[in-house]
């Protein structure tokens, strides 16, 4: 594979550009906690299966699904946050995390690399927020296709971005999750499996049967 092949780079943000697939894990699991223990396992457990889904259906699906389960049928802003105060825990308990995790390695490397290709970031996290971490923490200049996330899914972005010329030409996506591969090809893009801080369980039986191309960091195109 040559990097100079691409006129664009697709990246995912959470456990591909920032290492914060923990950082949310737990954010989801203490907005969920005044239902009961038993109720944020299951929450966890839904995110943790389902990478790459925006928090605004994650949260849904909760309300919806897992607390008339574990919650003895609790009322959403009686016994607990409702689907907007749930929105607000988790951004607030969130937001620090991704001011202070790590930052791939070779990013800048990889931007030198790859000058004539256009970078986007499409994430399942929360757009605003994301263009807000990006500029503090310094690397949002290095993404100059755009950042993009929620409440938009990743295929929605992509195809609005396809449509719209802003993804053009051979382009490679680069995601550890799923829903990531599956996005990418759906929207007929080249994919990579970015393993190193992936919380898919048992992702390299799903690499092997997909036959994908797999890296450590993106700092490895780099090198």
């Amino acid at each position: 594979m040559h990097l100079s092949h691409y006129g664009t780079l697709v990246f995912d943000c959470d456990g591909v550009v920032l290492d914060s697939n923990q950082v949310k894990t737990a954010a989801f699991r203490s907005a969920a906690m005044p239902y009961g223990a038993a109720a944020a396992d299951a929450l966890v457990a839904y995110h943790v299966a389902n990478g790459g889904i925006s928090r605004y259906v994650k949260f849904a699906h909760f309300l919806e699904r897992i607390v008339p389960e574990h919650g003895a049928g609790a009322v959403p802003g009686r016994d607990g946050p409702d689907h907007e105060a749930l929105l607000q825990i988790y951004a607030e308990t969130v937001r620090d995390g991704l001011m202070n995790c790590g930052i791939a390695t070779g990013l800048e490397q990889l931007r030198s690399k790859t000058r004539g290709a256009n970078w986007l970031i499409v994430s399942g996290g929360d757009q605003n927020e994301l263009r807000e971490v990006f500029a503090a923490r310094g690397i949002s200049d290095l993404f100059d296709g755009g950042i993009f996330g929620s409440p938009d899914t990743k295929s929605m972005i992509l195809d609005r971005e396809l449509s719209d010329g802003n993804i053009s030409g051979s382009a490679l996506f680069l995601g550890d999750s799923r829903l990531d591969h599956e996005a990418a090809s759906a929207a007929g893009l080249d994919f990579i499996f970015v393993h190193g801080w992936t919380d898919l369980a048992d992702w390299p039986t799903y690499v092997k049967q997909n036959d994908i191309i797999t890296i450590a960091g993106v700092g490895d195109l780099a090198s």
